[in-house]
């Protein structure tokens, strides 16, 4: 198998691919014989499955059973596409549900390695309902805190793609892999190649990362790291203005796939005399970016990317890291532009996740306010805001925020935890922003200046105000 890459592989090679000397234990459900030629009778059904297993070695288009990823113990299920194109019947819905049902009794999170053509229709609407099968063991895993991460592989489209693979809390694809509900035989003549990409896919936000063969297996096993199972971990310690060696001070960052790069360290400064000064300086080009402070504060980073509804928003950062100590922090992380409905909803996302899973939340906060164009509205700016306010009111998990810049209204509020908020020596959070408040109150603009200084925007105002638990730095 030496020339086998995930895309293009069989079922078992896939898993060797990703697990390596590790090894993986196959398991088998229960035999469930299918009536002749199926509960169709489909003439010729029989002899299909036959061919398929004499070419495959697969009785069915998907195996299972218990591996380990890195240093990582998990199940593992991966789909034959040439059995039969990967596609579901009912047999198939007996291994999937099998698959969840290990992981659910032995406690593991789910990898799945997808490559799937969608419901058999040798096995009509019996084949099609296994999706409601594999959607309720989906959720009994969610319930049970575990997650699932999915590894799309060319191709994934179909009922698979919107169950297994969609349906996960993590999707990673394999560059070029066709990726899509509609496979190339049923969508329109006329349709975009690219949107049914994996590249495409990631653009629009339904896909987490494209990593290459190669990065693969350190992907996951970062992934696995970060998302669990984990419990009672305490809440995430606020970066310091200051790092005095923190993770990534020396540019010495562990790859992975989708992991991002080091950057400088995070300064420290004094507190601001007025009003004005404290917006001048949260505007300030060349203060540190949430980019900064991130990097200074995992050794590794995982992003979850775009909001699964077709938009994504680069001002908004979202993800699991790693701390140096190994500790698993999800983040969500403004990057001082109009924060766009795509992100909040990515935001949402991120933090009903790692309340789902038991990790502690770091937010953030730099925005001059929500986006209030005609896009974002059509886009459902309020609904999306409202979402992520639900998010952080629910979460069960600590969550912690850091203000780095601008804090504009309630486009920043939405992602400061209540009483647990800190801000930096550099930073503001006002209602509104003071020129938008002078020109409500009919002031000139001379007057804004004056009109910051009523706000009470400054870092310690927001601590006396009881705000803000404290000034880093």
């Amino acid at each position: 198998m030496p020339d086998a890459t995930p895309d293009r592989a069989t079922a078992r090679e896939a898993i060797v691919l990703l697990t390596g000397a590790a090894g993986f234990t196959e398991h088998r459900p229960p035999p469930s014989p299918l009536p002749p030629d199926g509960p169709l009778g489909w003439a010729g059904y029989d002899a299909a499955r036959e061919r398929a297993s004499v070419r495959t070695g697969e009785e069915e288009s998907v195996l299972y059973g218990t591996g380990v990823v890195g240093d990582r113990a998990c199940v593992l299920l991966s789909f034959e596409f040439g059995f039969l194109g990967g596609s579901l019947g009912r047999q198939t819905g007996d291994r999937l549900a099998a698959a969840y049902a290990l992981a659910l009794t032995r406690r593991l999170p789910l990898v799945a390695l997808v490559a799937t053509g969608g419901s058999r229709m040798q096995e009509g609407m019996i084949a099609l309902t296994q999706l409601q099968r594999v959607a309720a063991a989906s959720v009994r895993l969610r319930t049970a805190g575990l997650p699932q991460i999915a590894v799309v592989r060319d191709p994934t489209t179909g009922g698979g793609w919107a169950t297994v693979g969609a349906g996960a809390d993590v999707v990673l694809a394999l560059p070029g892999a066709q990726v899509g509900f509609a496979g190339s035989r049923v969508r329109p003549p006329d349709a975009d190649p690219y949107a049914y990409s994996a590249e495409g896919q990631f653009a629009a936000g339904q896909v987490d990362a494209v990593v290459p063969a190669d990065e693969l297996t350190a992907a996951v096993t970062y992934w696995l790291r970060a998302l669990g199972p984990h419990e009672d971990l305490p809440a995430a310690p606020v970066p310091r203005a200051l790092s005095v060696g923190g993770a990534g001070a020396e540019g010495s960052t562990p790859s992975a796939a989708g992991a991002e790069p080091t950057a400088d360290r995070v300064p420290a400064a004094p507190l601001p005399e007025t009003g004005r000064e404290a917006v001048a300086r949260a505007r300030d080009p060349r203060r540190p970016r949430a980019e900064a402070y991130l990097a200074d504060y995992f050794a590794v980073r995982l992003p979850l990317h775009g909001d699964r509804s077709g938009s994504t928003d680069p001002g908004l950062l979202c993800g699991f890291g790693l701390r140096g100590d190994g500790q698993p922090v999800a983040y969500v992380a403004q990057c001082g532009t109009p924060t766009r409905p795509a992100g909040y909803r990515a935001a949402a996302r991120t933090i009903r996740l790692a309340d789902r899973l038991g990790a502690p939340v770091l937010t953030l906060v730099d925005t001059p306010g929500a986006a209030n164009d005609a896009e974002a509205e059509r886009a459902g700016a309020g609904a999306a805001i409202a979402d992520t306010f639900a998010a952080v009111a629910a979460a069960r998990v600590p969550v912690t925020t850091l203000v780095i810049g601008e804090g504009g209204s309630g486009g920043a509020l939405a992602l400061a935890a209540p009483d647990n908020t800190h801000v930096t020596a550099d930073s503001y959070f006002s209602v509104i922003a003071p020129e938008l408040a002078a020109a409500i109150l009919k002031r000139p603009p001379s007057e804004t200046g004056a009109t910051a200084d009523q706000l009470r925007l400054r870092p310690q105002d927001l601590v006396d105000l009881g705000f803000a638990r404290s000034i880093v730095g």
